[in-house]
C-alpha cells in the first residue's frame, strides 16, 4: 500500500533552520522523509542523520533518500540523542529539526492501533519493540492511572468517567481493538458531548498515545540535548500539534533565551543569555496549506537560535 506523505511546514522548515551547504543537520523525527529531502537538496559537502525510532518508516524513507549519498540512518528513539551522534563521532550540529506527533505511515497503516477510524489491536507503539502497548494500559491501569493519564496527556474532561467505563467493561471482557474502545467511549459520554465537533475518542486515543511512547518526557531530554549540541548561530527547529508539546517547547524557550535579574536591583546584565528566539510569536501554516493538507491544521513552530558566546 503506498501512503502519501505531505510534509508540514516544509517551507518554512528550510527557511529557518537557515541551512549551509557543508553544515550538519539532524532531522530528529524522520517520518515519511519529506523534511529531510529538503534539507538534503540543500546540502553539498553537509550531512544529515535521520532519526526513526520506527523501523517501517525508517525503511521506507531509505528508499525515498537512495540517491543521497551524505544521510546517515539511525534506529532510534531522539531521545538517545547525543548518545547516538558521538557514537558516529558527531559533536556539534548546525541544526536540529523535530516534527513531532504520529508520522502519517502509523495513521494510515491500520494495523499500527493509532487510529480511531479503522478497527485493529489496540498498539499504539512507535517502536515495535516498546513491551508496553495501549493494550498494556487500557486493561491493566486501575481508574486512578486511568485518569491521569486521560487528564494530562489528553485533556479530556469526561477523563474519570471514561476511565470508569473502561474497568467495567474489561471486567466483562478484555478491550482487544481500537473500535471496542471507541464503542466504550461513545456509550459513556453524555449526548451534549457527542453531538459536539471532532471525533468523541479523539482525545483519549492521543493520551494513550502519549503515554504508551512516553512522548512529553523524552522530547524535554531530547529538546535539552539539541540545544547542547548546536554550534553558535546553530538553530533548532520545532513542529508541534498539541497544546502539551507545545508549552513544553515554549518553556525550554523562554528560559534558555531569558536572563533573570531580581527586580529592583540596579543592575545592566552584559551576561548573553544562551539563546534567542527568531520569532517571538509561534509559526502557523497558511491557509492554503490547511486546505491542502488537513494534517497541518492544528502544526505549529518554533524557532531557536545559539548565541555566539
Amino acid at each position: 500500500m503506498m501512503l502519501e506523505h505531505i510534509p508540514v511546514l516544509l517551507d518554512e522548515t528550510i527557511k529557518y533552520l537557515n541551512i549551509k551547504p557543508d553544515g550538519i543537520y539532524v532531522d530528529t523525527t524522520l517520518g515519511g522523509g519529506g523534511h529531510s529531502e529538503a534539507i538534503l537538496s540543500k546540502l553539498t559537502t553537509g550531512q544529515l542523520v535521520a532519526f526513526d525510532q520506527d523501523e517501517y518508516a525508517l525503511n521506507r524513507a531509505k528508499e525515498r533518500l537512495a540517491d543521497y549519498p551524505n544521510v546517515t540512518f539511525i534506529c532510534a528513539n531522539f531521545v538517545h540523542l547525543k548518545a547516538k551522534l558521538h557514537e558516529i563521532g558527531i559533536e556539534a550540529v548546525d541544526g536540529v529539526l523535530y516534527d513531532l506527533g504520529v508520522s502519517s505511515f502509523q495513521l494510515d497503516l491500520p494495523e499500527r492501533g493509532f487510529s480511531y477510524n479503522y478497527d485493529n489491536p489496540l498498539d499504539m507503539r512507535m517502536d515495535q519493540n516498546n513491551p508496553l502497548s495501549a493494550f498494556d494500559i487500557v486493561n491493566g491501569y486501575d481508574v486512578d492511572q486511568l485518569c491521569q493519564i486521560l487528564f494530562r496527556y489528553g485533556e479530556e474532561v469526561n477523563g474519570r468517567l471514561i476511565a470508569k467505563a473502561i474497568v467495567k467493561a474489561r471486567n466483562i471482557a478484555p478491550i482487544k481493538t481500537t473500535f471496542e474502545l471507541v464503542d466504550i467511549i461513545k456509550k459513556c459520554l453524555p449526548n451534549k458531548v457527542l453531538s459536539k465537533k471532532g471525533h468523541p475518542a479523539k482525545q483519549t486515543f492521543q493520551a494513550l498515545r502519549i503515554a504508551v511512547n512516553d512522548e512529553l518526557r523524552v522530547f524535554e531530554s531530547s529538546l535539552n540535548q539539541a540545544i547542547d549540541l548546536i554550534v553558535p548561530k546553530g538553530r533548532i527547529v520545532v513542529i508541534t500539534f498539541h497544546s502539551l508539546e507545545d508549552r513544553i517547547c515554549k518553556t525550554i524557550f523562554k528560559e534558555k533565551s531569558t536572563i533573570n535579574i531580581p527586580k529592583g536591583l540596579p543592575i545592566i546584565s552584559t551576561e548573553k543569555p544562551l539563546l534567542s528566539l527568531i520569532n517571538r510569536h509561534v509559526i502557523l501554516p497558511s491557509e492554503m496549506e490547511i486546505n491542502t493538507n488537513n494534517r497541518a491544521h492544528s502544526a505549529k513552530m518554533r524557532v531557536c537560535e545559539k548565541n555566539p558566546i
